[in-house]
């Protein structure tokens, strides 16, 4: 599995993420998982990449939580009423 967690540096939230991600992991057994950091730096570079804001968690190339209807660009992200996705959000796509 690749896994990507995406992100630019000045949002708050993307480590909280990344400690959820390593935790759901350990969890699952998978701990030794690389978690590929990818820094997002200018609005273009988010335009690009269909970025849905940071923290963004990218699975096999697929962003799990992506809202269709929802923008995409340079701006902090919420999960369900949270700044990052809780330790059970990620648990579907990443016990695959």
């Amino acid at each position: 599995m690749e896994l990507t967690l995406q992100y630019f540096e000045s949002c708050p939230n993307w480590q909280v993420a990344e400690d959820r991600l390593r935790q759901v992991l350990a969890e699952l057994g998978r701990s030794e998982q690389e978690i590929r950091r990818q820094r997002v730096e200018t609005p273009e570079e988010a335009e690009r990449l269909d970025f849905g804001g940071s923290p963004t968690i990218v699975v096999d190339g697929i962003d799990p939580f992506a809202d269709p209807a929802g923008p995409a660009g340079y701006a902090c992200r919420m999960y369900a009423g949270d700044a990052a996705p809780t330790v059970m959000q990620p648990r579907p796509p990443l016990a695959g």
